[in-house]
């Protein structure tokens, strides 16, 4: 039988998984586990026919004891509050396994993206955002993309905000286009984060990620990009997938290639130099080195796992695992790079970006892959440190443990109040 997983208790789980390592009083990790507050919210917004739609949408703020709120915002069908609440936990021990002065926040909207003209996407991502005007601020909630927005939708809500507090704010929001107050690099940072991940599990177990034959679940912005970034250092990637189906081949195929047939004809099916065709499913379980997970949550259950036959995870996607999946993975041996630490080059270059648009002084884009590395590698090996000093099962164990002890910390020196 399938797995059959709420995300939000998932990451109660993974919380009470670390904690148990730590020693905390237990009214601190009952508050770590669940959001501060919720947006819960519906939007009436005119179509293009002049008939009247009404999406519901959200916004979980979660922890905001290391800094302002952070995290995307997301266009799916499947949007639902205990999705948000997940996501905005992840942000929080993402943030905090990086060591950015940030907490955790996530948003989105139930609708597929697909289904609406530009204009009315528009009119759908400015009602939002005047929904989220009270919540949101330089130093209050700092919004990003997600599945489905990208800088234009993040270029509309930071106008709409600004246009509505009379004032120029570039740092309310990241992802931005770089005439918009973007940052260089932002684009390809949580396929970098990922990739340079698992450059460092493979170094690691004592081998190179440039022997590596790679499988890569999900061909949207982090995928490819991971893709492109792994066959750079020599990797081969073997095999890519999205909604529609899978391709594989033996000798690998040039990443870009692929990218540009899914522009050309909205899917990696049917590309000329695949050998096969395959489902989602055989994707995860082909006999590669690295597999990188990089579509939605709980896309590897306990069916899937076993039959999982890469040595090296790298989770481009948040909570692409369940649980179960875990347990039978490490039991495997399989080396599973986190999502708080393989994907967080997205939050990272956020980060970036909201400094860069405080100090109205902007960086390379060398500058800023040369940070990203530089917090990525360190963030590895305190991970590593972690698990191997703690006897830890896992890196993801090892990730909660570091990121809740900060957070905890960060608690006990503000205090209760009042």
């Amino acid at each position: 039988m399938t797995d059959d997983v709420n995300p939000f208790e998932s990451l109660q789980e993974q919380i009470d998984d670390a904690a148990a390592h730590l020693d905390l009083d237990p009214g601190v990790v009952s508050h770590l586990k669940s959001p501060e507050r919720v947006l819960e919210t519906n939007l009436p917004v005119e179509m293009d026919d002049g008939s009247i739609e009404v999406f519901r949408a959200y916004r979980s703020q979660f922890n905001g004891a290391r800094g302002p709120y952070k995290g995307g915002i997301r266009y799916h069908p499947a949007v639902n509050r205990d999705e948000v609440k997940a996501l905005s936990g992840w942000m929080v021990y993402k943030c905090a396994t990086v060591g950015i002065p940030f907490g955790g926040g996530k948003g989105g909207i139930a609708l597929d993206p697909a289904a609406y003209s530009d204009a009315e996407l528009e009119r759908i991502t400015r009602s939002f955002a005047t929904e989220l005007r009270p919540l949101v601020g330089v130093d209050r909630d700092v919004p990003a993309p997600d599945v489905n927005t990208g800088q234009r939708e993040m270029n509309w809500i930071k106008d709409t905000y600004e246009t509505l507090e009379n004032t120029t704010e570039p740092g309310v929001i990241t992802g931005k286009d770089i005439s918009s107050g973007g940052s260089a690099g932002r684009v390809e940072a949580t396929g970098r984060s990922t990739a340079i991940a698992a450059r460092e599990a493979f170094a690691y177990l004592g081998r190179d990620v440039a022997d590596a034959t790679v499988a890569v679940q999900g061909y949207g912005n982090a995928g490819w990009i991971a893709a492109k970034l792994l066959e750079e250092m020599g990797a081969t990637v073997v095999a890519a997938s999205d909604s529609s189906g899978a391709i594989h081949s033996e000798a690998g195929f040039d990443p870009v290639a692929v990218k540009e047939h899914k522009r050309e004809t909205g899917s990696v099916v049917g590309f000329h130099a695949a050998d096969e065709e395959l489902t989602n499913a055989e994707l995860l379980q082909l006999d590669v080195d690295l597999l990188v997970p990089a579509a939605l949550e709980n896309a590897v259950d306990e069916d899937i796992a076993r039959g999982v036959r890469a040595d090296v995870i790298s989770e481009a996607a948040n909570g692409p695992l369940t649980p179960r999946a875990d347990d039978v993975l490490a039991e495997s041996d399989v080396l599973v790079v986190p999502d708080i630490l393989a994907n967080a080059g997205g939050v990272t270059v956020s980060y970036f970006e909201w400094v860069q648009n405080r100090q109205r002084f902007y960086w390379s884009e060398e500058r800023v892959n040369e940070r990203l590395e530089d917090r990525i590698v360190s963030a590895f090996d305190t991970l590593v440190e972690a698990y191997e000093s703690h006897d830890l099962p896992s890196l993801r164990v090892a990730a909660y443990v570091v990121a809740i002890q900060r957070v905890a910390e960060a608690t006990d020196e503000a205090g209760i109040w009042p």
